[in-house]
Order: structure tokens, then C-alpha cells, then sequence
């Protein structure tokens, strides 16, 4: 019915870059241009937030802590989702997500994430 595969995480030293990307599938998402698409992250005894969103219309918007480093970006025709992450800090270091926005199902489905440590 529905699938999320988030990849690209991984380990990187403060100040460096990763590239997550997120392949949706399913018949819920045959409309995907239609959805405002979204990344999730979730640190350590942390509640999961919300990091950026981009409408169907490429409109995005990005949390106060990720403003400027991150880029989120959208591919229709192969129905994925991009992150571009620049400049990471520490407290970067989460298990990122993506879904829609709000997540599907009031948050009843997540994929299973990609882990980005950074660390020197």
C-alpha cells in the first residue's frame, strides 16, 4: 500500500555534507506530485520533529535549526525526496525520515529511517 525508503545517511565530521533521499512507493502515492512531502528527524530521547517540507508547487519551508544548511528538493517523475544537508553540527545527529506533511495516517506509518551521526 505504501513504502518510504530513506538512504543516505551515514557519518560525517562537524561542517560536512550528506545527501539523503527518500523513494516513496505505493498506491497511496500515485498522486505523489500532489504531496507536500516532508523530513523528519529524531535524536536520542528526543520526540521526532519536523525539519523541512516542500509543497507540489516547490514551495518549502524549513525549521529555525536548519535554515540555510539544509535544502530539501523533490523529484516527481521517479517520486523522491531529497535532502541536501551542508554544514552539520552536532546536534544533527539523528535518525532522519521522511513522509508526508502531516504524516500519513496521523503518523501510524514511518519508513525505517537513515542514521546521520556527526562526530569528529
Amino acid at each position: 500500500q505504501v513504502q518510504l525508503v530513506e538512504s543516505g545517511g551515514g557519518l560525517v565530521q562537524p561542517g560536512g555534507s550528506l545527501r539523503l533521499s527518500c523513494a516513496a512507493s505505493g498506491s497511496i502515492f500515485r498522486g505523489f506530485r500532489g504531496n507536500t512531502m516532508g523530513w523528519y528527524r529524531q535524536a536520542p530521547g528526543q520526540q521526532r520533529e519536523k525539519v523541512a517540507a516542500i509543497t507540489s508547487f516547490g514551495h518549502t519551508n524549513y525549521a529555525d535549526s536548519v535554515k540555510g544548511r539544509f535544502t530539501i528538493s523533490r523529484d516527481n517523475a521517479n517520486k523522491t525526496v531529497h535532502l541536501q544537508m551542508n554544514s552539520l553540527k552536532f546536534e544533527d545527529t539523528a535518525v532522519y525520515f521522511c513522509n508526508t506533511s502531516p504524516p500519513l495516517f496521523k503518523g501510524g506509518y514511518w519508513g525505517q529511517g537513515t542514521r546521520v551521526t556527526v562526530s569528529s
